[in-house]
């Protein structure tokens, strides 16, 4: 049963496929000139559209001018970008079969939501009921799964551990400092576990991250000490990489971190 304000109904399952309701276009990035806007070539020509980008921060420290790039067609006249870009690749452009890291940080957690209702994360939870956004202390969590274990949910996008061939142009990264949501999201999981069974950090990523590395932050010792408290209290920590292409997404696999937080 899936239950909570949000709708599933675009996304369906098959297998251990979480499909998209249409096909996914692939497109080549022109530029990026600003947070919210990528320029892409559609359809080959050279024409450039406006397409949403829906992520506002940085993508790895990567210059996305050139590279190819996946996008969603919106079915909203009103919107004032007709397409969304849902993923870029740093192989070289035109590759028959390249893959994909997926930038549209607020679409995880629905693909999180379809593999915890299909069961595609049998090693974290089986999930019986799911509820999304709920309260516990002064923030909402992103899943309360069978009444008993918070789920929240993280999608890094600052530090791409993935190889960079020549043709891909870099830019120096600045040290992330943004790490408030985090601390304060991790610190009341730790805390609700002195009322439920379990509560679970997925940090998850929309490409196949080798193993996920900590990126040291303005706050690392801030950080560190938090989420070293949390584990303490019992929050466990798993990464779950998904792989994406033009027709859908697929938990490529999920491994428990949390030893590597213990203090």
């Amino acid at each position: 049963m899936i239950e909570g304000s949000m709708s599933t109904a675009a996304l369906t399952t098959q297998g251990d496929t979480i499909v998209f309701p249409e096909p996914l276009i692939r497109a080549r990035i022109v530029r990026r000139p600003n947070r919210f806007i990528i320029d892409a070539d559609v359809d080959g020509t050279g024409n450039e559209t406006a397409c949403h980008c829906p992520t506002t921060g940085r993508i790895g420290n990567l210059v996305l001018d050139g590279l190819d790039c996946l996008l969603s067609r919106s079915r909203n006249p009103a919107r004032k970008t007709p397409y969304t870009v849902e993923a870029v690749s740093v192989d070289a452009p035109g590759t028959g079969r390249p893959a994909w890291i997926g930038i549209n940080q607020s679409a995880v957690n629905r693909y999180v939501e379809q593999a915890l209702v299909h069961h595609l994360l049998p090693k974290i939870v089986t999930a019986h009921t799911v509820l999304r956004e709920q309260p516990l202390g002064s923030s909402r969590l992103d899943f309360l799964v069978d009444d008993d274990t918070y789920v929240e949910v993280k999608t890094p996008l600052d530090n791409l551990q993935v190889a960079l061939g020549d043709h891909v142009r870099t830019r120096p990264s600045p040290p992330l400092a943004s790490t408030d949501r985090l601390v304060k999201h991790i610190g009341e999981l730790g805390r609700g576990l002195k009322a439920h069974q379990r509560a679970v950090l997925l940090v998850c990523f929309l490409y196949d991250n080798p193993g996920f590395q900590v990126r040291p932050s303005s706050h690392h010792d801030e950080v560190r000490a938090s989420v070293a408290q949390a584990v303490q209290d019992g929050v466990e920590i798993w990464q779950v990489n998904f792989r994406l292409d033009t027709t859908g997404v697929r938990v490529a696999r999920h491994r428990d971190l949390t030893g590597r937080f213990r203090s």
